[in-house]
């Protein structure tokens, strides 16, 4: 089992930045990739970025590219997804999720049903 607690939400004005962690515990060896999703009110939630750290593959959803950047210390078992320049509909809900299946291909690391551990949520939330 993989436990993960996420941490760094809060309220920030728009341009703003803040930085999340998502820190695990466990059976961490098992795992090959790490998401971060959110979830606004009344929506479903959407793919923010993922790392596969074995292939050193990153990536992000286009409403975060060039924004955000996710990043991980191994020494730590912990993720890291810095938020820059943040905006208004940046508001959510966040998440961290761990994968422990190998395949590092974007249409399964883009979608919450292929994660197999997650964290309680942090609350980000954007002023304008």
């Amino acid at each position: 089992q993989v436990q993960l607690v996420e941490s760094g939400g809060g309220l920030v004005q728009a341009g703003g930045s803040l930085s999340l962690s998502c820190a695990a515990s466990g059976h961490t060896f098992s795992v090959y990739a790490t998401g971060w999703f959110r979830q606004a009110p009344g929506k479903e939630r959407e793919f923010v970025a993922a790392g596969h750290w074995s292939t050193g593959r990153i990536y992000y959803a286009d409403s975060v590219k060039g924004r955000f950047t996710i990043s991980r210390d191994n020494a730590k078992n912990t993720v890291y997804l810095q938020m820059n320049s943040l905006k208004p509909e940046d508001t959510a809900v966040y998440y961290c999720a761990l994968r422990a299946s190998y395949s590092p291909d974007y249409n399964l690391l883009s979608r919450p049903p292929s994660y197999d551990y997650w964290g309680q949520g942090t609350q980000v939330t954007v002023s304008s």
